[in-house]
């Protein structure tokens, strides 16, 4: 008699006799990857390195005395976090809130902090023959943050640097 065990190894035996070997996926290495999103007119895009997640607004509880970028402090699982508007710290205009809202949330020395954004465009890969001058995507403050560039589908795509922001003095300093 054959015990359960020798049933499920011999299940397994078959299965992997006739099991079609898939061919390994290769990525490009000239491929550049990251999360693309829109503050503003800029289409943006991220190192996946530097976003830690995309989720809903949440319910943001106002900071007082604090600098008009910083929307308040927002709960994620029980974790405490700044939710800052990053179209208004980075052009002094207001992002608009809408329904169905995301931000991104970013590491940076102490804890996550969650930034708005107006539109989310998710992955985005382009290949470095698609390296465009930054241009007018570096107008501005964003001209600290955004050194590289890329067009595909019709548009520029200024590379964010995330972490460049996170060590920024003043964004560090959100006291008013």
């Amino acid at each position: 008699m054959r015990s359960p065990f020798d049933i499920l190894e011999a299940y397994e035996r078959r299965s992997l006799a006739h099991a079609v070997q898939l061919p390994e996926r290769q990525f490009a290495q000239d491929l550049w990857r990251g999360v693309g999103y829109r503050v503003g007119a800029r289409r943006l895009v991220s190192d996946f390195r530097e976003v830690v997640e995309i989720v809903p607004m949440p319910p943001v509880t106002p900071v007082p005395r604090a600098q008009p970028w910083l929307l308040g402090v927002g709960n994620l699982r029980g974790n405490l976090f700044p939710v800052v508007d990053m179209k208004l710290f980075l052009e002094g205009s207001r992002t608009v809130q809408q329904e169905g809202q995301r931000v991104l949330v970013m590491r940076q020395a102490g804890g996550d902090v969650a930034l708005t954004i107006d539109e989310l465009f998710g992955q985005r890969s382009f290949e470095l023959d698609q390296e465009v001058p930054v241009g007018d995507l570096a107008d501005g403050r964003y001209g600290h943050f955004v050194d590289r560039a890329f067009h595909a589908d019709g548009h520029d795509w200024g590379v964010f640097s995330l972490s460049l922001l996170s060590r920024t003095p003043e964004f560090r300093q959100a006291a008013a």
